[in-house]
């Protein structure tokens, strides 16, 4: 058994979309123990951007040069993928939208043709945890509802373009105890968090058992 693990978080400690991942993570272990972990943390090591946009440009302009590092280093982010048989991906919201190392990723992962558009889909129905946090109050009837361009686009290309089976964890409000205006939600955001381990934890195990019926 193998899974990949992927942080978005640029936070070492504290980070809440790390804790969720952790606990996901611990649950897929606790039923396949011993099993390989594979980690890739583009928060504290960010992949090269720059590499998409030469490799983009190369790909529609004849006179310019092949980028032979971005071709290599898709290919192993293409193989971290292939090689597992599950993944927890943990990625926050930052400024309301897709944090940038993250879209750096799936932009030198989609470089791969087997992945997006007409590809081969090579990963269909492998399951995945996504461990989502965010810092505020995104749900209807907020003041930020509408907000959050993050989660959409994440489960999109997860599930519609690597077509990965995505099961959603997920906590809010989580910089309620240190921002003094939220201190009325302090409660409800210490619930959410509860519940969103919760969810992780099951998922984590719902994972498992869908990738010990998928190998036999």
């Amino acid at each position: 058994m193998h899974l990949f693990r992927l942080d978005a978080s640029v936070r070492p400690t504290g980070s809440v979309s790390r804790a969720l991942a952790d606990t996901a993570e611990q649950a897929w272990l606790g039923e396949h123990p011993g099993a390989t972990v594979t980690r890739r943390d583009i928060g504290l090591e960010p992949l090269p951007s720059e590499l998409w946009a030469k490799a983009a440009r190369s790909a529609v302009d004849p006179s310019a040069p092949a980028v032979p590092e971005a071709a290599e280093l898709t290919r192993q982010l293409s193989a971290e993928l292939l090689e597992a048989d599950a993944y927890v991906f943990a990625v926050p919201l930052y400024n309301w939208g897709v944090p940038a190392h993250f879209k750096t990723w799936i932009d030198l992962v989609l470089l791969n043709q087997d992945f997006g558009g007409g590809g081969s889909k090579p990963l269909a129905g492998r399951p995945a945890v996504l461990a989502m946090s965010r810092g505020g109050g995104y749900g209807e009837g907020t003041p930020k509802f509408g907000w959050d361009h993050n989660s959409p686009y994440i489960v999109r290309v997860l599930a519609d373009v690597l077509h990965l089976d995505v099961h959603v964890a997920e906590a809010e409000l989580t910089l309620a105890d240190v921002t003094p205006a939220m201190e009325p939600l302090r409660g409800l955001a210490a619930q959410l968090l509860q519940d969103g381990h919760a969810t992780a934890a099951g998922h984590g195990r719902r994972v498992a058992e869908l990738v010990r019926v998928s190998v036999g």
